[in-house]
């Protein structure tokens, strides 16, 4: 399944996106299956969207799937990079 992220994802915007996409999450109908994480649309971010991204991981992990992020931008994953995780936010294939 893919949940997609909207273009604006900052400190304000993060409780609203993390409901969205733990609704998406909870509402996957085939339980073995990856969640992937559309990052694409990303344009305006902060640190906020690092810790949406990790907070979604946590989530997969714990329904026992897997967990990959489509599309992350090299801003983000620079930012991902100087917070020492981006080992933790693989790219979907």
């Amino acid at each position: 399944m893919m949940l997609v992220l909207p273009s604006k994802l900052t400190h304000e915007d993060a409780p609203a996106c993390m409901r969205m996409l733990q609704q998406g999450l909870t509402g996957q109908s085939d339980p073995g299956a990856a969640t992937v994480i559309d990052a694409s649309a990303l344009s305006q971010f902060d640190s906020s969207a690092i810790a949406v991204l990790l907070e979604c991981r946590r989530e997969a992990g714990a329904l026992g799937r897997g967990f990959a992020v489509k599309g992350l931008s090299p801003r983000l994953r620079e930012l991902a990079s100087l917070y020492g995780v981006a080992g933790l936010l693989p790219a979907a294939p």
